[in-house]
């Protein structure tokens, strides 16, 4: 595992600009076919946002939920970070900004969370949509050890989506990002997560999850989160089967499931990002064009390119596009 590069070329405002970017590329291709992506955008889909500001949807605005509680905590700790993450879902839910077809889930966990109930009570405990792990990218950037990166991300994740394939695919999704902002290559990445899910399969996170696993009907805590890494190991196997066969051009959902659950969101992004990364916009594009959740699919496949590349993955001109640039560049450079 790459030690974390200080000196690395915002790394940190590549990824979360990058976010960005694919959730813009992806929001008006979220509800089309294939064909009619390509019909309106070409066969290479969507490469040019769209609007002053190109409007994202409601996977960066969580995002941004995430990283502002993470930058405003005294300490990284499940005490002081769990009320902070609350706080800003809570004020996402209420905001006149929140009408991006939020997702369901996140909308009735913070309903609940709203009534002031304990986390592991408000969450939708069967739900492991790719809410989870869309907004997970902040907790990859930061410098810490992988303990407390897995126990934020499965923090994160778990007060609204209370599965446990959600809490491990977020963590593998912001080891992801960690892991590349390192210096891990794109290629590297299936291989690292394997190797990252099979270590953690029976790890559970008492401290930062507490009584979560009793909600699921199963014998013990190791029981519990291991049916999640199970559920993420079976998929990054369909990743690298995908990976070892020739590109065929199209859609990815086909090799790796169409993403509007959280493992199938992690690896049809991954396989976007590694299929095309030598050409940023073109991971992006690729994610955005695709019969499933393409801007959730094309976020995650923008936070992973720009980890590895930094700022100088994108077109100069973006960063003064997209909406939310101004607190994209705040958090982006108080992590770089």
């Amino acid at each position: 595992m790459a030690a974390v590069i200080h000196n690395s070329p915002l790394r940190a405002s590549g990824s979360l600009f990058g976010l960005a970017y694919g959730d813009s590329l992806g929001k008006p291709t979220e509800f089309l076919t294939v064909a009619e992506i390509e019909h309106r955008y070409g066969l290479t889909g969507p490469r040019e946002l769209s609007g002053e500001p190109a409007l994202v949807t409601d996977d960066t605005q969580m995002a941004l939920a995430v990283g502002w509680a993470l930058h405003e905590a005294p300490s990284l700790t499940p005490e002081a970070v769990e009320p902070l993450l609350r706080r800003r879902f809570l004020a996402w839910a209420i905001s006149p900004d929140n009408n991006r077809a939020p997702g369901m889930t996140c909308l009735r966990a913070c309903a609940e969370l709203g009534r002031g109930l304990r986390w592991q009570d408000a969450t939708v405990s069967g739900s492991k949509g790719c809410g989870a792990n869309m907004r997970v990218t902040p907790v990859g950037l930061l410098d810490v050890d992988l303990d407390t990166l897995a126990g934020l991300a499965q923090l994160q994740a778990g007060l609204t989506h209370g599965h446990p394939t959600g809490l491990a695919a977020s963590e593998l999704t912001a080891y992801a990002v960690f892991a590349l902002r390192g210096g891990a290559t794109l290629p590297e990445l299936p291989t690292l997560l394997i190797e990252r899910a099979r270590g953690q399969r029976r790890v559970y996170r008492k401290q930062w999850l507490g009584d979560l696993w009793q909600r699921a009907g199963v014998d013990t805590p190791e029981d519990f989160i291991a049916r999640g890494w199970d559920e993420c190991l079976a998929v990054l196997d369909r990743l690298t089967n995908a990976l070892g066969e020739p590109d065929d051009g199209g859609d990815p959902c086909r090799a790796t499931g169409e993403g509007w659950v959280a493992e199938e969101a992690l690896a049809t992004a991954l396989l976007c990002a590694v299929r095309h990364a030598d050409d940023p916009v073109g991971a992006l594009a690729r994610g955005a064009t695709t019969a499933g959740d393409s801007d959730s699919i094309a976020a995650l496949a923008g936070a992973f390119v720009g980890a590895a590349a930094g700022m100088a993955a994108w077109p100069p001109g973006w960063a003064d596009r997209i909406e939310y640039a101004d607190q994209l560049a705040t958090l982006g450079a108080a992590w770089d």
